[in-house]
Parts: C-alpha cells; structure tokens; sequence
C-alpha cells in the first residue's frame, strides 16, 4: 500500500493549521520537540500572517502564545542565511520588546522560544536538532546559578535560563530517516512529507487526517501546487546564483594566476638578460616591460 503525500508544513503554518480546529497538530509537535504538554491559546499576528507578496518568500513563520503565557516563534527556511544566528537573536528580542510596555517593570517579560525549522545547512555539527539557553556557571565553581528563594516564588522558576529566551534548531536534511523517538517521527514527516503506518507521536494522526493533499478543495489544491512550484523555482535560482558566482570566481582566479605568472616569466627572463649584458632596448622588446620597470628590478 502507497503511502500519502502530505501537504509541507510550511504550507500547513500558512493555510490550515492556523484554525484552531487543527491546534492539535500543532500542539503535538511542540509537545514532542519541547517534552511538554504545550496547549495553544492563540495565534498571534506574525509577518506571514497576511496574504501578501511574502506568499512568494521561501520563509515562513508563526507566532503562538501557550497557556503559560509563553510565546512561541516558529520559522520554516528554505535558503541559506550566513547571519540566520544574529536574525532569530534579533526576533526574540523584538518580541521581547513589543510586548512589554512602557509602565511594565522587567519582571514581566514575556518567555520566548525560537523554533526553526531548517532545510539548510547551519553551521558545522553532527546532529540534526540543538538546544540554546542562557546559563550562567561558575568560573571558579563550575556551579549553575539559581534563583534565590524570593526569585521562585515570583516567578515560579527555579534557574534564569526558564526567564530566558531559548532556541531550537532542527536541521532537516541531516536527518537520516531513522526514527529513534517520537520527535524523530515530527522531523521524517517534515523531511519526507509522509508519515509511516506505525508512527504514534503526538499530533501526528490529526496531521495524517488534515493534511491529506486529496482532501483539500480544488482552489487550496491549486494554490499548493503553485507555492511548490514556487519553491522550486527558488531553489533553482538560488542554485544557479552560487554555481554562476562560484564558475566566475574560478574563472578570475585562473585568469589571476596566468597574469601573475607571466609577469613572474617576464622577470625571470629580464633577470638573464640583464645578467648576460643586453642592451636595454632588447630587453623591453623581449620582455614587453617599460624602461621604468626594468631599471627598477
């Protein structure tokens, strides 16, 4: 028995899963990848909230609030992004910010986490999901800093990386289609846009039911079709964009290193010359080198 094609979850982040009647598939991922009961309260407006131009964008994110009062970013990327470490630091900043207002005092800044959902290379390691937080150890201790007593109570935290923001990185393509743990089976559905017969992880069924390419409606159905279309197209010319820039630097490198070494064969030939006492205008006709230039070696 063929297994389904489901619709991308980038796709899902745009269109379906923003009901509340599909919190589900939503909440279940999260529960699996943050080893919490995460239960959604709302969606909040996010830049790809709107149907704009963005619709073309290979980006794709959502901003949720759960009912501990956290708010959660979830970005789908495409493309390679050099300083993608620098922009989602700066996201969870911005949130920090936008919610807080002038009259509030620092104890009430919102807890951020950063979800992202990568099908591109980040960085160097072996493994295909990674956990930032801030903590603060002892240089002479090697301790963790906790919270005093006081600190607990108020805000119900044990240690400051809980008041911090917190990333998650998921390299997508590093997966090996193994899967190990229920998370595993999350990133093989976002790898392969399937989901295996045995799978059980939460949410999974729900997205098994509401993502079923052959239920959507033939306008939804079209549009999906255009948005992978468009992903391609981008992918493409993302591809050539490097392939041309790499052949072009290949080909000043080479035409480098011919320049430098006829110049090096010009003056290795100047050097003899001069050596075995030939006349300077000999030397310029041989060597194609001004007077200047050969006086001066």
């Amino acid at each position: 028995m063929s297994k389904r094609k489901l619709v991308s979850f980038d796709w899902a982040l745009k269109r379906l899963l923003r009901s509340k009647a599909n919190y589900e598939v939503l909440e279940g991922f999260l529960s699996e990848l943050l080893k919490d009961d995460i239960e959604i309260l709302e969606i909040l407006e996010s830049e790809s909230n709107r149907d704009s131009a963005r619709d073309k964008s290979n980006r794709v994110d959502m901003k949720v609030r759960n009912r501990k009062q956290e708010i959660i970013l979830i970005e789908v990327r495409y493309e390679r992004e050099f300083d993608y470490l620098q922009r989602i630091l700066f996201a969870t900043a911005k949130v920090i910010t936008e919610h807080l207002s002038k009259a509030e005092r620092y104890e009430n800044v919102v807890k951020v986490i950063s979800v992202n959902i990568l099908y591109f290379d980040l960085g160097h390691g072996e493994d295909y999901v990674y956990h930032g937080k801030t903590q603060f150890r002892g240089i002479h201790y090697h301790d963790e800093l906790r919270l005093n007593t006081k600190q607990q109570k108020l805000f119900g935290k044990q240690y400051p990386h809980e008041l911090y923001p917190e990333y998650y990185l998921l390299k997508i393509n590093q997966f090996d289609d193994i899967a190990r743990e229920p998370l595993d089976e999350w990133i093989y559905f976002l790898k392969n846009e399937e989901i295996e017969e045995g799978f059980r992880a939460k949410g999974l069924a729900r997205a098994k039911e509401v993502l079923d390419i052959m239920k959507l409606g033939e306008e939804e159905r079209q549009a999906y079709e255009w948005h992978i279309e468009e992903l391609r197209y981008q992918a493409s010319l993302y591809r050539s964009s490097f392939v041309d820039g790499r052949m072009e630097g290949e080909k000043k490198g080479i035409e480098g290193g011919m320049e430098k070494g006829m110049e090096k064969e010009k003056k290795a030939t100047e050097k003899i010359m001069k050596q075995a006492g030939q006349p300077m205008e000999k030397i310029m006709k041989y060597t194609q080198l001004t007077r200047e230039e050969v006086e001066g070696l």
